[in-house]
């Protein structure tokens, strides 16, 4: 035991050796020779990763304040400070948060820079290379959040001190709090006929004999003819997962196949109907491709429901039973029916939203809206994206206004919350720098960093 000890040490002190000369010889795609810029800890930070979070910067449209290649390296530095103490702490995110923020950036990205393929030229690198980087930068980006939330988590203040702040506050310092309205939702989905489901399933089913036949790859069908936007564009593929990251439905059927040569059965999720293709499977992940086809509602339908909620809305009107009652009843939206149809807004955790945060149809109806009107029948597509009708109510609205403590206590109390964790958190930094092995290369030093504690 003691041997190993010593060898697992002296492997140790080559690496730091190693991480400690000006340069490590990296071959990249472009042949570019990678350098070594910073040491935190027995964490480096290349050059590339620099250039890396350059460009997703420029293509997120973030500033900097002063020198990106100063205010870059050290924010990676920051990072690196809040993951160590993350793993001392065992604090962990899951598959499932991970994926969801990858393609959240991912989709971001293209929807900027146009394509797929645009976006591979761009970063010199294949899809999957561009995944695979960005669920290591989601996990740790998700990581280091969750041990802030950590560090502040126990901050606790009083109204005395909410009302000190505020009072305090210089008036041209006092914050603008933007119009805020809470709103109702009733929506309808209109009944698809049985035929058009036919017909989608018929789809379906000539899509699988084609790829059974050996007549098309399933990626190409999926590429022509899916109706999911973000896998289409890759084939199908969905990348690897685990089956809490998937539809319950789909991931019963897909993690069943063994065969990469077949096709599933076809399968009905809450988006539409689904076959699925294996691609890979390791351990308790997979990588399969599926073609998505969303059955289409007719014109008549739709008018037809749309009728039914104007109708629904007139009864309201006439007082025949109220809005609370219709939305726990009738409407199709889970998320709002067992709450009278009241919209929960999933970034703030309330039901108050400013304009820009509702869907786009929802915020041109309410917009036209006095507090307690009823809007005319509307159609949206919901985040199933499939077609609905939906009727609003608006049940509160508050203008934009500069605040004051009797009307927006609980937003002043979130600025002096925020301040305190800022406070608390910039502490610690500096008191992680005291305690952390940090080299700067020459040629990075000469910057005017937040932390001036990086050059000792």
């Amino acid at each position: 035991m003691k041997r190993m000890k010593k060898l697992v040490n002296f492997k140790t002190l080559v690496l730091l050796f190693v991480l400690c000369t000006s340069q490590i010889k990296v071959y990249a795609q472009d042949n570019v020779i990678d350098e070594v810029v910073w040491i935190v800890g027995d964490e480096a930070i290349l050059k590339s990763d620099v250039e890396e979070e350059r460009l997703n910067a420029q293509y997120n449209g973030v500033k900097f304040e002063g020198d990106p290649y100063c205010v870059i390296p050290e924010q990676i530095a920051i990072q690196k400070l809040y993951l160590h103490q993350a793993a001392i702490d065992s604090v962990e995110v899951t598959d499932s948060e991970v994926m969801q923020q990858v393609e959240w950036q991912i989709n971001n990205i293209i929807r900027q820079i146009g394509s797929k393929e645009k976006m591979e030229e761009y970063f010199n690198k294949t899809y999957t290379q561009i995944r695979e980087t960005m669920r290591e930068s989601a996990r740790e980006k998700l990581t280091v959040e969750r041990m802030q939330k950590k560090l502040v988590g126990d901050i606790k203040i009083t109204p005395a001190e909410v009302r000190k702040y505020f009072k305090e506050l210089p008036q041209d310092s006092v914050p603008f709090i933007p119009t805020q309205v809470e709103v109702q939702i009733i929506t309808q989905q209109p009944k698809i006929p049985i035929a058009e489901i036919d017909d989608v399933k018929k789809r379906l089913r000539e899509y699988s004999d084609r790829v059974t036949s050996g007549d098309t790859p399933f990626s190409s069908l999926a590429i022509l003819y899916s109706e999911d936007p973000g896998s289409a564009r890759r084939g199908g593929e969905l990348g690897f997962m685990g089956k809490g990251e998937l539809l319950p439905e789909f991931a019963a059927v897909a993690f069943n196949l063994s065969d990469p040569k077949k096709v599933s059965k076809i399968v009905e999720t809450e988006y539409g109907f689904h076959i699925i293709q294996l691609i890979e499977k390791r351990g308790d992940r997979i990588n399969c491709r599926h073609i998505l086809l969303k059955p289409r509602v007719s014109d008549k339908d739709l008018q037809a429901a749309m009728g039914r909620l104007d109708s629904v809305a007139n009864d309201i009107r006439s007082n025949k039973f109220t809005f609370d009652q219709a939305a726990s009843v009738i409407s199709h939206d889970k998320e709002t029916r067992n709450n009278n149809g009241l919209m929960a807004n999933s970034r703030t955790s309330t039901s108050k939203f400013e304009m820009d945060q509702l869907p786009q149809e929802v915020a041109k109806a309410v917009d036209k809206l006095n507090i307690g009107e009823i809007s005319k029948a509307f159609t949206m597509v919901n985040d199933k994206g499939k077609q609905v009708c939906a009727v609003v109510k608006l049940k509160s609205r508050i203008d934009g206004h500069k605040a004051t403590i009797t009307d927006d206590y609980q937003n002043l109390k979130e600025l002096v919350l925020s301040k305190i964790r800022a406070q608390k958190l910039d502490q610690w930094i500096k008191d992680k720098q005291k305690k952390t092995y940090i080299r700067i290369n020459e040629g990075w030093k000469n910057c005017d960093f937040k932390y001036p504690g990086w050059v000792k």
